[in-house]
Formats: C-alpha cells, sequence, structure tokens
C-alpha cells in the first residue's frame, strides 16, 4: 500500500476553477493560490451569506482517541466523497492543519489512504498562511502592550495576562521573563490555542472580528480594571493582518468534492472547530455539509454544540460517531502490540467508551446518531458483528466503512444512511443554560459527559474565579483536557468511573466570548516526543516532499 503521500502526490487534481464551479461559483469568486487552492472573495462570502442556508449539517466526531487510531478527518472526508458519488451534493468542512502535530507525533491532518484532501503537502504545511496572520495578529498586539508600559504605562498597566503564540511545539517557550522597565513573566501558546484563533474562528463577520479583537483583555490596572487591546487601539491593525486570512479556502478530496478548510483551534486546548464563517458559507453551497469537530465527542462535539452552536444559532441536523475495532479493543485493556488479534472480551469491554459517546449526542444534545466503523484489514467478521450488535441494541445503526483503501465508494452504505437520517426532524439542544455559574457549567459538563463525581479548582483557579466572577457572567466554558480520556487523566481509558475533574487554572477569553478552564496536566504550548516526525520529512532533488504524514 502507498504512503499517504505517495497517494496525493500521484493523484491528478483539477483545476480549482472546477472545483468551483460545481459549487456554482465563479472565477470572479476566487483569490487563486496556484492552480489547485483559493480563497472565496469577501465579496462572495457577503453575498452568500444573505441567501437562506439550503444545507443539512452532519456532525463527524469519535470515541476517546487512542494509538490505534480513529480515522475521523479521513471518515469525513469519505463521507462527503460518498454522499457525491451517490448523487447527493456534498461540501465537506474542515480545521485547517497545524504545524506543531505535522513535525511532532501526530502527523497532518488531511485524512489518509483514498480519503484525503488535496494538494496535502501545501494544506499541512503553509497552506495560504492563515496560520502566519494569526500569530502576527497576537504578537503584534503582544508588542503594543509592551511597547504602552516601555513608554510610559499611561494605561498603568499592574499585570499583563496576554501572551505571545507560535504554530510549533516549543516547550522552552512555556514560560519566559520579558524585561521591561518592570519585569514580568509570561510565555507563549501554541497558535491553535490563542484567543485570536478562537475570534478569528467564531467572528460573522469582519466588523464583528473587529469588535471581538477590541474587547480582548490584555492586563489589569493597579485599580484593578480591565485594559483591553480597544485601550491600545490595536484591532484595526490586527483586522488589516487578519483580512485575508478571515475568506474561506477552496480545495479538493482526491475524487473531486469541494472542502471548505478555515481556522484550526485544537479541540483539547481550545475549542475545536472550524471557522463560523466558512460553515455558513457551505450551507450556502450544497445540499449536505459534512464538518468535524477535533477529538472526541466528550471534546470537540461539545464544544461544537455548547460553545460555536450557542454562539452562532447553528443546529446540525445528526452526528456520525466513528469508531474502530482496534480502538476499542485498546479501550477494553488490549495493548498497542496485540490489537491485531481477534480479542472479542476487551472488544466487550472497549465498546463502552463507544456507548457514552453516542449517549451523550443523543441524550444531550438530541442528535440522531449513526455510528462509522473505520474498518482495519484485521477486523475480523466475529468482532464487526460484536459491535454492530451492540450498537443496534441501543437502536442505533453501524456502518462498516472501508473508504481508506477504496474511496468514496468505500462509504456508500454509511452516505445513503446519513442522507436518510438528516432529513428525519431533530431538536437538538445545549447542553446548559447561560444563567448557570460558571462552576455549575463545570459541573455539569464534568458529570453528565465525562461521568466525573466531581470538579476540584486549585488555589489559583479558586482565585481566578473571583477575579472574574463578573465578567464571566452568561458565558460558556471551554474545557482544556487529554483528549485521550473521558476523565481529565490520560491513563484512564474507556469509561472512567469515580474520578474528579482538577481544575489548575481559568482563563477569560473576552473577545472569543468564552472561559477557558485548563485541567490536570493539559499544556497550551505542546512539546515535542522524543522522536518527532520531522526526522522523516525531506526533500528531494526535484522539490518533491518525502515522509510527510
Amino acid at each position: 500500500m502507498l504512503s499517504d503521500i505517495e497517494i496525493a502526490q500521484a493523484a491528478t487534481l483539477r483545476p480549482i476553477h472546477d472545483i468551483a464551479q460545481r459549487l456554482g461559483l465563479a472565477a470572479s469568486d476566487l483569490h487563486v493560490y496556484g492552480q489547485h487552492m483559493a480563497k472565496l472573495t469577501q465579496a462572495t462570502v457577503n453575498r452568500l451569506h444573505a441567501q437562506p442556508a439550503r444545507a443539512k449539517l452532519i456532525l463527524v466526531t469519535a470515541i476517546n482517541p487512542t494509538p490505534a487510531g480513529e480515522g475521523k478527518t479521513t471518515t469525513t472526508v469519505g463521507l462527503t466523497d460518498a454522499l457525491n458519488l451517490a448523487g447527493y451534493q456534498a461540501l465537506a468542512c474542515l480545521r485547517e492543519p497545524s504545524l506543531g502535530p505535522v513535525f511532532g507525533m501526530k502527523g497532518g491532518a488531511t485524512g489518509g489512504g483514498y480519503a484525503q484532501v488535496v494538494p496535502m503537502e501545501n494544506i499541512n504545511l503553509h497552506f495560504t498562511g492563515d496560520f502566519h496572520a494569526i500569530s502576527a495578529a497576537n504578537n503584534l498586539l503582544a508588542a503594543l502592550v509592551d511597547n504602552h508600559i516601555y513608554h510610559g504605562n499611561a494605561l498603568q498597566f499592574d499585570q499583563v495576562s496576554w501572551r505571545r503564540c507560535m504554530d510549533m511545539n516549543d516547550r522552552a517557550l512555556r514560560g519566559i521573563t520579558i524585561n521591561q522597565p518592570t519585569s514580568y513573566d509570561t510565555g507563549f501558546d501554541i497558535t491553535v490555542a490563542s484567543e485570536v484563533m478562537a475570534i478569528f474562528c467564531l467572528a460573522t463577520d469582519l466588523a464583528d472580528l473587529t469588535l471581538r479583537l477590541g474587547r480582548v483583555q490584555v492586563g489589569t490596572s493597579l485599580k484593578g480594571t480591565p485594559i483591553l487591546a480597544s485601550d491600545l487601539q490595536a484591532e484595526g491593525a490586527m483586522t488589516a493582518l487578519l483580512k485575508d486570512a478571515f475568506q474561506p479556502n477552496l480545495v479538493q478530496t482526491l475524487e473531486g468534492s469541494p472542502a471548505l478548510l478555515h481556522g484550526g483551534p485544537f479541540a483539547n486546548i481550545a475549542h475545536g472547530c472550524n471557522s463560523l464563517v466558512a460553515t455558513q458559507t457551505a450551507l450556502r453551497l450544497a445540499d449536505y455539509v459534512v464538518t468535524e469537530a477535533g477529538f472526541g465527542a466528550d471534546l470537540g462535539a461539545e464544544k461544537f454544540m455548547d460553545i460555536k452552536c450557542r454562539q452562532s444559532g447553528l443546529r446540525p441536523d445528526m452526528a456520525v460517531v466513528v469508531a474502530t475495532v482496534r480502538a476499542l479493543k485498546y479501550h477494553g485493556g488490549v495493548e498497542v502490540a496485540d490489537l491485531n488479534s481477534e480479542n472479542l472480551p476487551a472488544l466487550s469491554v472497549g465498546i463502552a467508551n463507544l456507548k457514552k459517546h453516542v449517549d451523550n449526542m443523543r441524550q444531550h444534545f438530541g442528535l440522531p446518531v449513526l455510528v462509522a466503523l473505520n474498518h482495519f484489514t484485521q477486523d475480523t467478521e466475529a468482532e464487526v458483528a460484536l459491535v454492530r450488535s451492540a450498537v443496534e441494541s441501543w437502536g442505533a445503526s453501524m456502518h462498516v466503512c472501508q473508504h481508506w483503501a477504496q474511496g468514496g465508494q468505500g462509504a456508500l452504505a454509511l452516505a445513503h444512511a446519513v442522507a436518510t437520517l438528516a432529513q428525519q426532524s431533530a431538536t437538538p439542544g445545549l447542553l446548559y443554560e447561560d444563567q448557570l455559574s460558571l462552576v455549575e457549567k463545570l459541573t455539569t459538563i464534568a458529570q453528565s459527559l465525562y461521568g466525573a463525581d466531581a470538579v476540584i479548582l486549585s488555589d489559583l483557579a479558586q482565585q481566578q474565579l473571583v477575579q472574574i466572577a463578573e465578567a464571566s457572567q452568561g458565558l460558556p466554558v471551554c474545557i482544556a483536557k487529554t483528549q485521550y480520556s473521558l476523565s481529565g487523566d490520560a491513563k484512564l481509558r474507556n469509561v472512567p468511573q469515580g474520578h474528579t475533574l482538577h481544575v489548575r487554572e481559568l482563563r477569560l477569553s473576552r473577545g472569543a466570548g468564552f472561559v477557558v478552564a485548563i485541567c490536570g496536566d493539559i499544556m497550551t504550548m505542546p512539546g515535542l516526543p522524543k522522536q518527532p516526525a520531522s526526522g522523516r520529512i525531506s526533500v528531494d532533488d526535484s522539490g518533491r516532499i518525502l515522509g510527510l504524514s
């Protein structure tokens, strides 16, 4: 079997104007980046947003990720291809990859096998420069803060809360000291965890983008009052840096399905959804929009509903929960080296993780749910039958998908089932009400979705809770925790019981419109593994990139 990059490089891509034409767009609707990538112009986005939405919105989510792999992005791409192959008009709506995992441990984020968005090298690396623009806007604000303090500190900064960012895993920058007339400690976050990224992905238009950037809190004064980016007159220049990036990116799948890739917050440390402007645009260009939320349903899907949908009024028509036999066996206690062997007892145990996510989507958010079983060649008939029997006993349906090896043809059964279920009326809802206190919101998420017994705030978090009490009223909470467990402890597989969610720190994101609760040992600036993926990446004499996955 060819590697992902070999498959992508062997493909014959269609001109991006042909992809746009499938969506009813003309050449004048595009800002073209080479032959196979483009941005939709702001005028086109504005024109489309004045039209009513027409598409069914399909949310693809998953069980808690494992070293065995789940294939959520691959399934999103394969489902989109399958819907188009079956005669429906479908469009994928995805996040952009971050350079952190590309060069770190996870690798790229463009799908895999014969279910990829392309050109994968460009998308996984610099793409159209959106993340660089976001980093620049973030760091411009940091420079303006320090410059203001240097030139006399008229706003009387007492504490600076704004941090710098870069789109790379670099643990050495987690904590730094700024040497101003009075030095202070700060640090870097990875760009995908920055508030500017969240604002970029939640803003409805350029005016809203500017407004949100202006209300970012960068510190507090000697009197204890918040100091905002607007106090530094920063929001106009920040918007200027983001203006072009704010236009959604159009690319294609290996089978020529259109895909909008825009924005890229992580779901473990941020809100994990592609931009609202891309989703709203997509809903006016196709009959089915297939979007994904990062990591498992306890993270990305919850934030999709409780943050993105809460702020925008969007509601998905249904959810697809992705799982694999291998991952379910891992949740059942099998180690990675033994996952290729049939193990029905362990699979029976691990299925509980899938059930919890299905139950959460149905019971707590009111979404119709299908299960997509991403097929591996080592899966036995008995294992597949066991998962199917369990899913059907919950009143849901399961569809074996082979899009990784077969492209859209391998997900046709899922596509027809999705098209049918999406037509049924649903009444999706949110997990908690706006008026609950921040602690009540945290407790609701932890107990309802994670199965926790309680939430405990550190001494620091309790102090911060008091400080942001007034400003946080009515805001949703964005929980930053490990993706590998329903709990805050990455070592607890499957559906742990009797655990406690430990909140280490609270960060108010005024511009984004939520409060980040940092739990356990999660880091907003990840580090590289002992053997980074960058060691496999090179360029040959013809300029072709090798080793990217």
